[in-house]
């Protein structure tokens, strides 16, 4: 295993265009399981292919351990890696696909036996490895992926995005698949995905990136319950958290943003009156709801759509903010309550569902809770 650090690494493929990583700094402790998660285009399997050796940085720095490894080619780097289409030698069995490397490498024949039969009884494999590619599921061809790259004992495993050729039930089975090998082997693992399950239930932490930039990283809980800004709120969730932003005022009872849309205790009025007159607000779907006991927030919105999802229904709503300004608002309601399309709601949160973040910068303003509540006590 090993410890990957990024320094100021840069990759850019033109002069002229933005840089497709830029200035990321990132440590991966020796054993981490760290997924690089990000919209389309946002660097993340570019930051992949630099740390596997497979696109030299532009600048800046890259070290395994105390190893300078900036100029090294990938077979020197010990890395294993899975591709998002497997990669699989079609006339080969499993087991010449597992063995091919550690052939080509001249390993002793008896030692390729024996590591076949590790990672193909690890893997779940012993009785394929005499078929073929075609005459595999998804997910058994991916299992042979993943067998490959571990017959070389990496001191570091790269997947990018290996999960996204299968159907959702079996993502989901490979998801656990992928949490049992790491607790079982402990190989420093580096993760490309868009997709935030695979993101928030494999991780030990999560970097999110956007257009080149590392705008956060920390656990799952971390980035889901403390976003450093406003893109993370956004993108981080199913559906992204809620966000409004507007100017505020001060009835001498309560706060409002938005004129009279969004109603917050006269507690938050320090915090405001440092941020400026106009101020981000942030509410996540699952921490809406109508008559919640102890709510001190209240939203009031116009029910668009209503989506039934057997469990709860998934509420789509309009905020009027001000004047002519517009805002969505998606809730996430107890199925058994009776809400129609076109029917105006207040809907209700605790105080410390919110999230403030300033309107010009779009980063996180840190309130402490506990004050809040001392100040609605009194």
């Amino acid at each position: 295993m090993a410890r990957v650090e990024l320094k100021n690494a840069t990759k850019q493929y033109g002069n002229g265009q933005a840089p497709a990583v830029s200035s990321a700094d990132l440590v991966i402790d020796e054993g981490d399981f760290v997924v690089l998660l990000g919209p389309s285009g946002c660097g993340k399997s570019t930051t992949l292919r630099m740390i596997a050796g497979l696109e030299a940085l532009t600048s800046g720095e890259l070290w395994f351990d105390d190893r300078l490894v900036n100029g090294d080619p990938p077979d020197r780097r010990n890395v294993g890696m899975v591709f998002q289409n497997y990669a699989l030698y079609p006339h080969m069995t499993v087991e010449q696909n597992l063995s091919f490397g550690l052939k080509a490498a001249r390993t002793p024949k008896a030692e390729v036996r024996q590591r076949v039969a590790e990672i193909a009884h690890l893997l779940g494999l012993d009785t394929y490895l005499g078929r073929r590619p075609k005459e595999l599921s998804g997910g058994q061809r991916q299992r042979v992926a993943l067998g490959r790259a571990l017959m070389r004992r990496p001191a570091v495993f790269l997947m990018d995005e290996p999960l996204s050729n299968l159907d959702a039930n079996l993502r989901e089975q490979m998801r656990i698949e992928l949490a049992r090998l790491h607790g079982q082997l402990g190989i420093t693992t580096v993760y490309v995905t868009h997709d935030q399950n695979e993101a928030l239930t494999l991780a030990d932490r999560v970097v999110v990136m956007e257009s080149g930039k590392i705008r956060q990283c920390g656990s799952p809980a971390e980035v889901y319950g403390q976003p450093a800004d406003t893109f993370v709120a956004g993108f981080i969730g199913s559906p992204g958290m809620n966000l409004w932003t507007a100017g505020w005022d001060d009835d001498g009872k309560s706060v409002w943003l938005g004129g009279r849309a969004v109603c917050l205790p006269r507690s938050y009025l320090p915090v405001l009156e440092d941020l400026g007159p106009s101020i981000t607000v942030g509410i996540r779907p699952e921490h809406l709801g109508l008559f919640r006991t102890g709510a001190d927030v209240e939203v009031v919105c116009q029910v668009e759509v209503l989506e039934q999802l057997g469990s709860h229904t998934q509420l789509h709503a309009e905020v009027e903010l001000a004047g002519e300004d517009r805002a969505r608002l998606v809730a996430r309601l107890d199925a058994a309550f009776a809400v129609h399309s076109g029917e105006k709601l207040v809907l209700t949160a605790p105080s410390g569902a919110v999230h403030l973040f300033d309107a010009e910068s779009g980063r996180r303003v840190d309130v402490d809770q506990r004050s809040l509540a001392g100040a609605l006590v009194r």
